[in-house]
């Protein structure tokens, strides 16, 4: 699960809310063990994803670099790279 949240920080174009929001959901996925909770816990799984998407986005606000942006289609390329050796058949 872990695996699809990704560096949001240092990017530009920025973190959308988009990509902040999908990184909260599978935060709060993998802590609870849940990827879709029970009626009787949907509200408070609904409401940690809200938080914390809102906490991400102030953080990495506030996070300072002074390394160059990042470009998302390279870092897919490393990441595809890496995934491929990883999995690679003998």
């Amino acid at each position: 699960m872990c695996r699809n949240i990704h560096q949001l920080h240092n990017f530009e174009p920025e973190a959308t809310d988009d990509e902040v929001h999908a990184a909260a959901l599978q935060f709060v996925r993998k802590v609870s063990g849940s990827t879709r909770p029970s009626k009787a816990n949907a509200e408070a799984f609904d409401r940690a994803v809200v938080e914390i998407a809102h906490v991400t986005r102030h953080l990495l606000e506030d996070l300072v670099t002074t390394a160059p942006p990042k470009d998302r289609e390279v870092e897919a390329a490393k990441a595809k790279e890496r995934s491929a050796k990883r999995f690679a058949t003998a």
